[in-house]
């Protein structure tokens, strides 16, 4: 009895701060809100997840451009690159690497003016030239001394150009520019890929002064080779971590928490089910609102999905219904009734997250 009557008294005593709290308190402006004028509103049907499957599937697109940069690339020496010259049935003039050395110890250095020594020859300006460039000039020196010499050039150490990559890569650094077109794809690969909290759809490269945004998740889900790029000297590759990726989960669930958008997608099930679940108790199943912004050209503040999660056929639309960074679920144990001054409440709320990303965003790309 003892028992029972402390548990009544606990119970008396905590009312107050758990019942109001069940849902959001309203503010006296709130009845003037015109949802109609503010926020798109659509009910997560099988008709709107119909009509999102029946836009067409991305197709892998051929990068054109690409494929006709690398056809058409080839090295160019410049300064601080080895060369390694030979010339046949002539020794004398092909210093060998032994095995103290190495070919770029052996080679020919292109020293800071450009040039490099070669007997008979003398200086010769390489700085600039491709390898095919440069054998012709030392085969029409040398065939005043030899006949009918046969040379041979190649890049024994390349160290003139690099890129450098920085961000969520598992090994950031340079890499550098060679006689193999490096594009961005492949210096990802060659750092060891991406990290668990790198942002797959935010990769920039800056290239003299310009940065530009591309998606190694639309490259890699969809074959989309127009978001990759054949790199160039000097450029800055930054991946970003996926804390702006991010989806917020709030309300009546028993673990409110913010959820990251890694490779994969996040439904509307997924991230409940991450969440906790329902707060059985308070939670009102008619009550889960999904707010996203709206388009600009819309005129709207934002996008309000609402799921009617009362049965097990709800959760299914739910786990078709694919989330976008920044969303807001939202689970009220308010009356569906009163969810226009709902929202009237949380949309301030999502015009900061809006607002905290897009500035966000601008410090990034003026960076």
């Amino acid at each position: 009895m003892k028992f029972t009557l402390l548990l009544v008294l606990i119970a008396s005593l905590s009312g107050c701060s758990v019942i109001p709290g069940s849902y959001i308190p309203l503010e006296a402006d709130a009845e003037d809100f015109d949802i109609e004028e503010q926020v798109n509103i659509y009910a997560i049907t099988p008709s709107l997840i119909a009509e999102y499957r029946s836009q067409p599937e991305p197709k892998p697109q051929l990068n054109e451009e690409l494929e006709l940069e690398i056809r058409g690339y080839d090295y160019e020496v410049n300064r601080g690159d080895i060369l390694n010259i030979t010339v046949w049935d002539h020794p004398e003039l092909t210093i060998p690497a032994g095995s103290d050395r190495s070919p770029s110890e052996a080679g020919n250095w292109v020293h800071s003016d450009g040039t490099i020594f070669y007997p008979y020859v003398g200086e010769v300006e390489v700085a600039g030239l491709r390898v095919t460039e440069i054998r012709a000039i030392l085969r029409e020196k040398l065939a005043e001394y030899i006949e009918s010499p046969q040379v041979d050039v190649t890049v024994a150490s390349f160290r003139s150009k690099r890129v450098y990559l920085t961000g969520e890569v598992k090994k950031p650094g340079t890499q550098p520019i060679t006689n193999v077109p490096l594009t961005l794809l492949e210096a990802v690969s060659n750092a060891g890929g991406l990290t668990e909290i790198a942002d797959w759809t935010s990769v920039t490269l800056t290239r003299n002064g310009e940065t530009t945004r591309y998606s190694l998740r639309e490259l890699y889900r969809q074959g989309d080779t127009r978001e990759n790029v054949l790199l160039r000297p000097n450029d800055i590759i930054h991946i970003a971590s996926n804390d702006a990726a991010k989806v917020f989960v709030l309300g009546e669930v028993n673990k409110p928490t913010s959820l990251n958008i890694g490779r994969s997608d996040i439904t509307l099930a997924e991230a409940l089910a991450d969440s906790g679940g329902f707060n059985q108790a308070i939670a009102n199943a008619n009550g889960v609102f999904v707010i996203r912004k709206a388009p600009e050209e819309s005129g709207k503040v934002a996008e309000v999905f609402q799921l009617y999660a009362r049965n097990a056929t709800a959760l299914v639309l739910a786990d078709q219904f694919q989330l976008q960074p920044r969303d807001i679920v939202y689970v009220t144990a308010a009356p569906v009734a009163r969810w226009n001054r709902l929202i009237a409440q949380i949309l301030p709320t999502a015009q900061a997250v809006y607002f905290v990303t897009l500035s966000e965003n601008e410090i990034t790309n003026s960076n």
